[in-house]
């Protein structure tokens, strides 16, 4: 099987790639290995991946129609797994048109290149950000996703009624992806189990908003990674009988699916705190914070239609992952 892997030099999107090689297929990766984070940390995901005969790295961005074009030309991908995106929540307060750029035009190129090129299946990143303002838990995809709280939430909300779109005009099989803090070895300096283990571990205060009163459902990266590949396995088919009053948004009488990809059990985040100062060995200091704006308190995945359609079933603890995290954290920074 032929891939293309959008935001190869990602966190999720290397991750992907070496187990899709290492499993027998072809792969071109491509990143514009933007500034937003560390370049040499993207740069040391890709390399990785040198010396494997089955990849390929082109850098490219997405909003390049001209090349976007060409490379899906080129390549005629049977499968694209669509990870590259401008990430981060509260980046998007300040630097709105980079999300409009990347993730809604790159989106719409990726869409356009599935679609004259005969992709029998996208597979792409949304994000438990889409939930916003929705209270009930466990979130589930039956859910309203109707008010995001950030511009990050609403470009990825954009991103799964685009690729509806596309699958109800012209057959392209879409499946959505929403992923739930994600972390483990290789992770994003932005997010949150980095910038703990960078301040911790240089005797830094942590900042803790919202005075602590916060969970997250923490997911770990290979159990993430596994539940992308069982469901770029799984083509999504109509549903005829499907109608919108009646149906879940998360199907369609086009071939659509959107699925939750969590862990299915939230930590406190004082709780996520602890587990990595036992795993640095060092009692943090903590600064409380108030909330911030875009953030929400807590995520909580339903992750049941996912079990139900492609047997997905996270095996990674709390305690396991964060320490597998922290080992690599001072192994690579030290």
């Amino acid at each position: 099987m032929k891939y293309l892997v959008t935001g190869v030099a990602g966190f999720i999107g290397s991750r992907v790639a070496e187990r899709l090689c290492g499993a027998g297929h072809e792969v071109v990766g491509i990143d514009n290995l933007n500034d937003y984070y560390d370049v040499s940390l993207k740069q040391d995901r890709l390399n990785k991946l040198d010396g494997e005969a089955l990849f390929t790295f082109k850098q490219l961005d997405l909003s390049d129609r001209d090349g976007m074009a060409q490379l899906f030309a080129d390549g005629q991908f049977e499968r694209v797994i669509h990870l590259g995106a401008q990430a981060g929540v509260r980046y998007s307060i300040t630097n709105p048109f980079a999300y409009a750029d990347s993730n809604l035009v790159g989106t719409l190129c990726v869409l356009e290149g599935c679609r004259h090129n005969k992709v029998e299946h996208l597979v792409y990143a949304s994000s438990s950000s889409t939930y916003g303002l929705n209270k009930k838990m466990p979130f589930a995809t039956s859910d309203s996703v109707d008010h995001p709280v950030s511009f990050y939430a609403a470009t990825k909300k954009a991103n799964e009624m685009m690729a509806h779109s596309y699958s109800h005009l012209y057959g392209l099989p879409t499946t959505g992806l929403r992923f739930f803090t994600v972390y483990g070895p290789w992770g994003r300096p932005d997010m949150a189990p980095m910038l703990f283990a960078s301040a911790i571990s240089a005797d830094k205060p942590i900042k803790v908003f919202n005075h602590g009163d916060m969970s997250r459902d923490f997911t770990y990266i290979d159990d993430i990674v596994a539940g992308v590949l069982l469901c770029a396995d799984k083509v999504p088919q109509p549903d005829p009988s499907w109608t919108v009053e009646e149906g879940s948004p998360a199907t369609s009488s086009a071939p659509y699916r959107i699925y939750n990809i969590g862990n299915g059990s939230p930590v406190r985040l004082m709780d996520f705190i602890a587990e990595l100062e036992r795993a640095l060995g060092k009692t943090a200091e903590k600064i409380m914070m108030p909330m911030q704006d875009g953030d929400v308190q807590a995520t909580w995945a339903d992750t049941e239609d996912l079990f139900k359609s492609v047997g997905y079933k996270p095996k990674v603890g709390i305690s396991e992952g964060v320490k597998s995290f922290a080992d690599w954290y001072l192994n690579y920074y030290f």
